[in-house]
């Protein structure tokens, strides 16, 4: 079933996740302490019996992608082998930036250093020590792991969309284990799963960012820090997402993300400027190799030996925290990641936000701690202690043009803010659209909506908590299907390797003498630049004919051929259950050289007859060829495709 066909409103999908949204909804608001109680025994229960399995299933994920970056598979186009990125790489990484961790840094960034700093896994508090493991705790907790869920989700999803072209959304990850079943109940299910997910995932992220607004507004203008206040608060960003979503990803989010990403880059500079600037740059040379030096050791760390409930307040939570945002994030970095390669997406999503993540960090961390343990400034830490959503407006109280910094954050906060909203409202409406994107303003005002509205009354319920609960404890299912996804992304990338080696049997294309062209004839073709015109003359009157000849003699062999004209000329030759073979021809514009004086009709551009394969352009140009050379090409790649079915066989 094609993708085109799926185009409309998944009803299924749509009327069960919000069925089991409002549901939950219900029971935490209806029986908060309940709910709260069974979240929690879930909670403990995970922690105690499956801790195992989150640390294992990371740890896999991380030397996976790694792997997957250095191995013969970076080369692949996320889309056809002619595909180039949608975006360019500033806007790109301040989009995943804004959606992936905008919120979290804001939040985290100063609060939890200091708490480890305060209450450190192993070190006594108070030393140097704990102030250096605080440091590569929190680097290893918001660090190359992280990244790597979020890469592998989206690589799976935009791997099987764009190159396979099959649905953006979660089901898809699962079409080399259950085939097109995706488009059945199997399916749906998955992306009920993932809907729920990302919901609730957002909106507690919200209810974090509310507290944290309030507590902006509090200290610049003095409004009451309350939940009265946070609803307000709520309101005002969601009207905003509604806004921003309407306008799409191309302009809203887009606007919005690479804005952010200035404030971001500001802030940090003002912070490293007017903070301790050279020790901050040792301290984040130190922290990377502290980090780097004990990443396997804290990959596989469990506290095994020494039994101890910081593993499932932190390490634990975190990874259960990033796998149940990974279907929301992943699918929105695999929504703006179209046409890189796997290598140049992995060193993107996993190399680069990391590098910006960990100096921030640095930055806000070290600051903080070196406040407490070096300046004195203990109030800093005892208000970490009671509430961490003032922390960073405490920290900045200690450094020059301090309410110019708070607003700076507010303002970065509310954008943060936004754009979660929006960008999750975005996710959630294609995976109940069968992953298109082109869908009707209603069903994303709906989504933008209905995440702020489960936020705010979580929010005036006190069930937050509760909720926050459910998501990570939501995470372990969706290991188990991520792991599953993984086992048929290996499977589609043997796929791969076979198609590359059977590329290697025959010579590379060439134009061939067949007819004796004399050498000036090919040398005129190499140095002319046609027009669109002659182009499809050359089409029509040359290709054609070699098509139909090719497609005759194949007849005879009782072999299931066609000569298409619809999207180019292509000659399709079916094998059945096996891949087909496409052998087509596309007149694509061009730029001319500097060097060519004579302007056409299309002005300075020119054409090309270029061929494309199923996997897409090959980058080279048959123009002017004579039809016996045409035939012989066709044949040679065709060759490499038998060839490529034996491989797989």
């Amino acid at each position: 079933m094609s993708l085109s066909a799926k185009s409309q409103l998944n009803k299924k999908v749509f009327v069960s996740a919000s069925v089991i949204i409002i549901a939950l909804l219900l029971y935490t608001v209806a029986l908060p302490k309940q709910a709260q109680s069974l979240f929690s025994v879930i909670q403990t229960s995970i922690i105690d019996n499956g801790s195992w399995f989150y640390v294992l299933t990371v740890a896999f994920i991380f030397f996976f992608v790694i792997f997957l970056g250095f191995s013969r598979y970076g080369d692949i186009r996320l889309g056809p082998d002619h595909a180039t990125p949608d975006y360019s790489m500033l806007t790109w990484l301040s989009m995943l930036f804004a959606a992936g961790m905008g919120i979290g840094l804001m939040f985290f960034g100063v609060a939890e250093p200091l708490m480890h700093y305060l209450s450190p896994p192993t070190a006594e508090v108070g030393t140097i020590a704990a102030v250096q493991e605080a440091m590569k705790m929190t680097f290893f907790h918001w660090g190359l792991h992280a990244w790597a869920i979020y890469a592998i989700v989206a690589l799976v999803l935009a791997y099987f969309s764009y190159r396979h072209n099959l649905p953006l959304t979660l089901r898809s990850a699962l079409y080399p284990l259950i085939g097109d079943r995706i488009y059945q109940w199997p399916g749906h299910l998955v992306d009920v799963f993932a809907v729920v997910s990302t919901v609730f995932g957002v909106a507690t992220s919200l209810g974090l960012g509310a507290s944290q607004v309030n507590a902006g507004f509090g200290y610049l203008f003095g409004i009451d820090v309350s939940t009265t206040n946070q609803i307000i608060i709520m309101i005002g960003i969601i009207g905003l997402a509604v806004i921003s979503v309407a306008t799409g990803l191309d302009k809203g989010i887009k606007i919005l993300s690479e804005t952010n990403m200035i404030l971001a880059v500001i802030l940090l500079i003002l912070i490293f400027v007017l903070g301790p600037t050279v020790f901050l740059l040792q301290a984040y040379l130190q922290n990377i190799g502290d980090y780097l030096a004990d990443i396997v050791h804290n990959t596989f760390n469990l506290f095994a030996y020494k039994k101890t409930g910081w593993i499932g307040g932190w390490t634990i939570f975190y990874w259960g925290w990033w796998l149940a945002w990974a279907p929301f994030v992943g699918l929105f970095i695999a929504r703006i990641s179209r046409g890189r390669t796997i290598r140049e997406f992995i060193i993107g999503v996993m190399l680069i936000p990391t590098v910006f993540t960990l100096f921030w960090m640095t930055i806000f961390g070290n600051s903080a701690i070196d406040l407490v343990h070096n300046q004195g400034v203990v109030e800093l830490g005892e208000m970490v202690s009671k509430d961490s959503s003032v922390a960073l407006f405490v920290f900045l109280e200690n450094f020059p043009l301090s309410t110019l910094l708070s607003f700076f954050s507010v303002l970065m906060i509310v954008i943060f803010f936004v754009t979660s909203c929006d960008s999750g409202a975005m996710v959630v409406d294609m995976l109940c659209s069968h992953g298109s994107n082109n869908t009707p303003l209603w069903q994303r005002v709906y989504w933008a909506i209905g995440i702020g509205l489960v936020a705010a009354i979580l929010l005036l319920a006190g069930g937050l908590n509760a909720l926050q609960t459910m998501t990570i404890a939501s995470a372990l299912p969706f290991a188990v299907v991520l792991l599953l996804a993984i086992v048929g992304l290996i499977k589609a990338l043997r796929v791969e390797a076979f198609k590359q080696e059977s590329q290697l049997i025959s010579a590379v294309p060439h134009a061939g003498n067949e007819n004796n062209d004399s050498w000036q004839v090919r040398l005129k073709n190499i140095v002319d630049y046609p027009n669109k015109s002659n182009v499809n003359k050359f089409i029509s009157q040359t290709i054609v004919p070699a098509f139909e000849s090719v497609a005759e003699e194949l007849q005879k062999n009782q072999i299931s051929v066609v000569v298409s004209h619809e999207d180019g000329l292509s000659l399709i030759v079916d094998h059945g259950e096996e891949q087909k073979f496409v052998y087509r021809v596309l007149a694509r514009k061009h730029s001319q050289p500097d060097y060519v004086n004579e302007a056409d009709e299309d002005e300075h551009s020119y054409y090309r007859a270029e061929v494309h394969l199923v996997e897409g352009g090959q980058d080279y140009d048959i123009m002017g060829w004579s039809k016996t050379a045409v035939i012989n090409n066709v044949i040679d790649q065709y060759h490499k495709h038998l060839h490529f079915l034996h491989l797989l066989r």
